[in-house]
């Protein structure tokens, strides 16, 4: 009996290496173009935590907020908000974007409304109820304040997110949440 085994190693051809090179250079080629293909189809994301998105035009476009806040202060600023409601954004006398912004949807029946500068409150053309610049109802037949949203800037861009906390007006948890 022989006590010591064969010592072979097995040896990789030069058939196996070639296969072995050719299929990674095919995979990670495949790899990068398919990487590729699939951002280009995947919008990039413009949510932020919590709901946020970013504050855009009618046409969909995002708004710089170096554009709104080259308005005047008291400027009201007509955006599409959460969910494509229409939204004013407020600039207040620091020259900056109030934390509030309005959605501008009528509590009564849903109508969509006009700032009017010169009364200085939203007025809803449908039944004729008023609201104060901060959106509480100043005449029916409107029954609840105007509903709010979170506005915050970040660099250039305006992220609006649902409002959650109390509703400062009322002192009491927002009818919308």
């Amino acid at each position: 009996m022989d006590s010591h085994l064969p010592f072979e190693s097995p040896s990789l051809s030069r058939r196996q290496l070639l296969n072995f090179l050719t299929g990674a250079t095919v995979a990670a080629t495949t790899g990068s173009v398919l990487y590729t293909v699939g951002k280009f189809f995947i919008p990039p994301s413009e949510n932020a935590g919590g709901g946020a998105i970013l504050a855009k035009d009618i046409l969909g476009n995002p708004i710089p907020a170096a554009q709104i806040l080259a308005e005047p202060a008291g400027t009201r600023a007509l955006i599409a908000g959460l969910g494509g409601e229409p939204t004013y954004l407020i600039v207040q006398d620091d020259n900056t974007l109030n934390r509030m912004g309005i959605v501008d949807n009528c509590t009564h029946l849903g109508c969509t409304f006009p700032w009017n500068p010169i009364e200085q409150q939203f007025q809803c053309p449908c039944h004729g109820s008023l609201y104060a610049p901060d959106g509480t109802v100043v005449r029916g037949p409107a029954p609840l304040p105007l509903k709010l949203v979170q506005v915050a800037v970040v660099e250039d861009g305006i992220w609006i997110s649902p409002w959650t906390e109390t509703d400062p007006r009322t002192g009491e948890k927002p009818w919308w949440v």
